[in-house]
């Protein structure tokens, strides 16, 4: 699967119904060099550094991956369990693509299109998400059950980071306490937990992102400006 090839049809036939001034600045924005964008949140010179360590797993909660695709360095990345297996199975399943998005973002290689943060460090995979085609094109979701046990195994397999790209489904107040308790055992095992506060595109948290532990990651436009879908916090740390 060539999730390149996917935005870049994307992004042509964005551009084919832009008219407005202001949108068509942006989309040239966007079409600039991925550097540009590793250089606003200081990763650049980091990067022509080192290209991670192997005394670094990542452990990566999310879909399966692409292990076919040429642009991943497939040799450092590690399955620990999971709904599935680590190569996708149906590859126009979003789960299937989200994470061969997030793992090309972590650990492609440095010639590729792809951001390529840490290709050096292991990454350990746990896919948590089920690989079904969704009709309407929503992120899949998982239970704070299934994401509590995720994190202590995957704290348990190594990881010195968390990556979480997750949203929760069917929340109850158990559950939601249980992934309190995995992100506390992460805390006290010195395991940093980042994650994703959502596309929700209304200010607060959720479970995840109000953790004291957790460092919840917005996106943003070039100018640093959160996007329109984002889902800022307010909560003070």
């Amino acid at each position: 699967m060539e999730v390149s090839a996917t935005f870049l049809a994307w992004l042509r036939r964005h551009n084919e119904t832009i008219s407005d001034t202001a949108d068509r600045r942006m989309h040239n924005r966007l079409r600039r060099p991925k550097m540009n964008y590793l250089d606003q949140i200081k990763l650049t010179a980091l990067m022509n550094l080192t290209a991670g360590s192997s005394e670094i797993p990542i452990g990566m909660i999310d879909g399966p991956i692409a292990t076919d695709h040429s642009d991943l360095a497939v040799e450092n990345i590690h399955e620990i369990s999971g709904k599935s297996g680590m190569a996708c199975t149906r590859s126009d399943s979003i789960a299937c693509t989200h994470g061969t998005f997030i793992a090309g973002i972590l650990c492609a290689k440095r010639n590729s299109a792809a951001p390529a943060i840490c290709p050096d460090c292991p990454l350990l995979l746990y896919p948590i998400f089920a690989e079904t085609k969704s009709a309407n094109g929503e992120m899949p979701s998982a239970t704070p059950d299934e994401l509590a046990a995720a994190v202590v195994e995957t704290v348990n397999a190594g990881a010195r980071v968390l990556n979480l790209s997750v949203g929760l489904a069917n929340p109850s107040s158990k559950g939601e306490r249980r992934l309190e308790q995995a992100f506390d055992y992460a805390a006290k095992r010195g395991v940093i937990t980042v994650a994703a506060a959502g596309n929700q595109g209304a200010i607060g948290s959720s479970t995840i992102t109000r953790h004291p532990w957790v460092i919840p990651v917005v996106a943003c436009d070039p100018a640093g400006s959160p996007l329109r879908q984002s889902t800022p916090r307010t909560v003070n740390r």
